[in-house]
């Protein structure tokens, strides 16, 4: 049996590659880690990753301009120079956390729990509103791939709580960010059933979304609110789930109020449909395949 051919690589390949070692060279000197951050956070080469993580120092690099922002975030006054090298930093671990190659190591070495201090920031200045999202991307990257590993992860390092704030405060790319994040957590068993197994986990969510509900009737948002009735019916497919969902589901989801926010989405409306007979039917509840569309979602 032949050997496959070993790739040669392009000069132009090689000349990327070449430049993407000299920035993490750079990344060492603290005169030229601030412009190797830019650099880098801008670059889309699906070697990028496993580059970081392997190579000398970096990742330590990488952490260490994310701790040194935290004698700062007590202060309602962050700099945007100082939140905007610090998501430099966030995006390169974003790389990492998504990558299947590296993500394996980044969740041993509990690289996600150095962003948790900035998703919990309160203050609504636009350097914290930037560190807090770039911070859900890290997450949000963990539970992209359905991967049971990340997601057991994140639930036991307390993630659902800092999520659920989130989803409460910030702008509508936060929110929506961190509900997508819960969502993800829900479309897998072990999410699920985690969330569904006291009381006090259920409570947590159930009432979260129930006043991103209520809200919405003041200020609405069509994407968050679909991943609100997404959440909601992923929920009825666990039992203790569904049945405290049938007292507990805002009316406003019941009696036709968003009705004209849905009606140009057939994927959104098939999901509440769902939901409320998942809810009124004592059967089993009805598991849906749908692929979302990219409009709204």
């Amino acid at each position: 049996m032949s050997e496959e051919p070993i790739p040669v690589m392009t000069p132009q390949r090689q000349a990327e590659r070449e430049k993407l070692y000299q920035l993490m060279i750079e990344l060492a000197y603290p005169a030229s880690r601030e412009v190797a951050l830019l650099e880098l956070s801008k670059k889309n080469d699906p070697d990028l990753a496993p580059m970081l993580w392997n190579s000398f120092g970096t990742s330590y690099t990488l952490l260490q301009e994310v701790v040194n922002v935290y004698p700062f975030i007590s202060n309602p006054i962050l700099k945007a120079n100082q939140s905007n090298r610090v998501c430099y930093a966030l995006t390169l671990l974003q790389c990492v956390a998504a990558h299947p190659g590296t993500r394996p190591a980044f969740l041993r070495g509990q690289i996600p729990v150095y962003v948790y201090p900035f998703i919990s920031t309160t203050f609504k200045s636009k350097p914290f509103e930037q560190l807090r999202l770039n911070s859900l991307g890290v997450i949000g990257a963990l539970v992209e791939t359905d991967d049971t590993e990340a997601i057991s992860f994140l639930l036991s390092s307390e993630v659902v709580p800092l999520c659920l704030s989130n989803m409460l405060k910030g702008s509508k790319l936060t929110k929506s960010a961190a509900i997508k994040i819960i969502e993800k957590i829900l479309l897998n068993k072990t999410g699920l059933s985690y969330i569904c197994e006291t009381h006090d986990r259920f409570a947590r969510v159930a009432t979260t979304l129930g006043k991103m509900t209520i809200r919405m009737m003041k200020y609405p948002c069509f994407r968050v609110l679909k991943r609100v009735v997404r959440c909601y019916l992923l929920i009825t497919e666990n039992e203790l789930g569904r049945s405290a969902l049938r007292v507990c589901l805002p009316d406003p989801l019941r009696d036709g109020t968003f009705s004209s926010a849905m009606q140009h989405d057939p994927c959104a409306k098939q999901w509440l449909k769902t939901l409320l007979r998942n809810l009124e039917s004592r059967a089993p509840a009805v598991v849906l395949q749908v692929v979302e569309s990219t409009e709204g979602s």
